[in-house]
């Protein structure tokens, strides 16, 4: 079916798959803003851990057939996922990541909204010139963030990886614009502005991928991660005087991105991150009483 089907027929079908993804603000965030268009919009999270090829195959050939606009991918499925798809966009192959895959006429087409999101959310930080940005993470989403940050002519990205290769293959990818950092320490080094894009402060984990002594009062610090939204690496920046940017941002328009592509309809920014501020509210009182 196509994406004008879902939108005559008012009933919106879209999804997550990962794991973990309990957490996942994005059911309140498209349900609301399908809502506000006068859609019926079911958000359904499908938490499989540990799927091989074969079993991320039966998931994507049941978006396929059970009536699907399409479905969100994370951790740790983005990449896995690339070479099951009928087609992928420019971006999303340029980077071999795929956060958002579109059912339109039966085909599975993918693309990546965290790039196009992480570059809406991370502009503001940005100087008119001379900015140098250490990336932590070469993941599914450490690759959209760079890539973001590339398509904002960042001059000087710094990749760091405990995987050595594979942060020479995204080097490679983008070019002249990205070097290979050693070490996190080299990453920092002189830099501007520091993301993480790992898992690492995610709740159950309180960890953080940056020593706290590396940070600084002008650089400012980026986290993916948003559950919860001050993760250790940002209270240690705090701690600092840092600029921070928690993952509101980022969550609220990648999201906003992948429902109109979904379909073919604008969302408005406001009520997802008014539906994404009450499922933060709500954990965080469950946390307190906890």
């Amino acid at each position: 079916m196509s994406k004008r089907g879902y939108a005559a027929s008012k009933k919106l079908l879209t999804g997550l798959i990962g794991a973990p993804i309990a957490h996942s603000a994005s059911p309140a965030m498209h349900e609301r803003a399908a809502e506000a268009l006068g859609l019926r919009g079911h958000y359904q999270l499908i938490e499989v851990a540990g799927a091989d090829a074969t079993g991320l195959r039966m998931m994507l050939e049941g978006v396929r057939r059970l009536g699907f606009a399409g479905v969100n991918v994370t951790f740790p499925y983005k990449e896995a996922v690339v070479p099951l798809l009928d087609e992928l966009a420019q971006g999303a192959a340029a980077m071999g990541a795929v956060n958002t895959v579109v059912v339109n006429d039966g085909r599975l087409i993918g693309h990546n909204t965290d790039t196009t999101g992480f570059a809406r959310a991370v502009a503001p930080l940005l100087a008119p010139s001379g900015n140098a940005v250490a990336v932590i993470g070469t993941g599914g989403v450490g690759k959209a963030i760079a890539f973001a940050l590339a398509s904002l002519k960042v001059a000087d990205i710094r990749i760091f990886d405990t995987d050595l290769e594979r942060a020479e293959k995204l080097a490679a990818l983008l070019a002249g614009g990205a070097r290979v950092a050693t070490s996190v320490e080299d990453a920092v080094e002189g830099a501007t502005g520091l993301v993480n894009g790992t898992p690492v402060g995610m709740l159950p984990n309180r960890n953080t991928p940056v020593p706290p002594a590396l940070l600084r009062a002008d650089l400012w610090i980026a986290d993916a991660v948003y559950s919860p939204l001050i993760t250790p690496l940002l209270a240690a920046a705090q701690e600092k005087g840092a600029r921070i940017m928690t993952g509101r941002e980022l969550a609220i328009y990648q999201a906003a991105d992948a429902f109109e592509l979904f379909t073919g309809l604008a969302p408005s920014i406001e009520i997802m991150g008014e539906a994404f501020d009450a499922v933060m509210a709500a954990r965080s009182a469950a946390y307190q009483a906890a």
